[in-house]
């Protein structure tokens, strides 16, 4: 594959870089070739760590060189292929978008022109893909909201943030997985925990899989969240095509 560079990242990562602008053909290009790092191991990796246009690469120096490493991330790049097999993964995740979740749905629509109905509504109805993971362990960079739904930040970022709150910065929507400062504006809240130190896998998603919204009311707010305190509670995955 043509356009890759491997650049030095200090004394012990190396960066694959794959393009210099954010787009779903490029976070394929990433995740494909994350997948294949998976897929064929290459001793002395210690961890790969996909970002919007390139993966960095970790590496312990005493099992593998640099010179020995970068030669065969550079081999893997020319076998890299993205096919039409690759299926998407989407994670549905419940947000209740009441007012006593949506403390800034108000500034939403005055900023929007929009009901509250047709924020939720479009809100809910994209499947977002999942750039990177970064900030926090479990917030989820996505792309793909409607650009009417735009809104920029608040101008005194809160303090604190409950796990949780789902939010809209700008031309970014996410999910905040820990109590946390932040100034985006909070439109709902999901009873789910996108991160979870306890769980046998802590994150919910990866970079690449897709986060669906799914609109509930109060009353199930409540109750998946008993569920999900008990241990009880698995957001839907579905496998989906490209």
């Amino acid at each position: 594959m043509t356009g890759v560079r491997i650049l030095t990242a200090g004394d012990s990562a190396l960066t694959v870089e794959f393009g210099n602008e954010i787009s779903e053909e490029i976070n394929r290009q990433i995740s494909a070739y994350n997948r294949m790092l998976l897929e064929h191991p290459i001793c002395g990796i210690v961890e790969a760590v996909p970002t919007f246009r390139s993966l960095t690469v970790y590496y312990d120096s005493q099992i593998i060189s640099y010179q020995k490493l970068k030669k065969k991330l550079m081999r893997l790049t020319e076998q890299l292929q993205i096919t039409a097999a690759a299926k998407r993964r989407i994670i549905e995740i419940p947000v209740c978008y009441e007012e006593a979740f949506a403390p800034d749905m108000s500034n939403v629509m005055n900023h929007t022109g929009l009901s509250k109905e047709e924020i939720v509504k479009r809100h809910s109805s994209k499947d977002y893909l999942i750039y990177m993971l970064g900030f926090l362990p479990g917030f989820a960079y996505l792309g793909g909201m409607d650009k009417e739904l735009i809104t920029p930040r608040l101008q005194s970022p809160r303090v604190k943030i409950e796990a949780g709150s789902v939010g809209i910065g700008g031309e970014q929507t996410g999910i905040y997985p820990l109590d946390s400062p932040g100034g985006w504006q909070l439109i709902g809240k999901t009873p789910v925990k996108p991160y979870d130190p306890e769980r046998e896998k802590p994150i919910l998603y990866e970079a690449g899989d897709y986060i669906r919204f799914r609109a509930i009311d109060g009353k199930t707010f409540y109750e998946i969240r008993e569920l999900v305190q008990k241990g009880a509670y698995s957001c839907k995955i579905i496998e989906g095509g490209v």
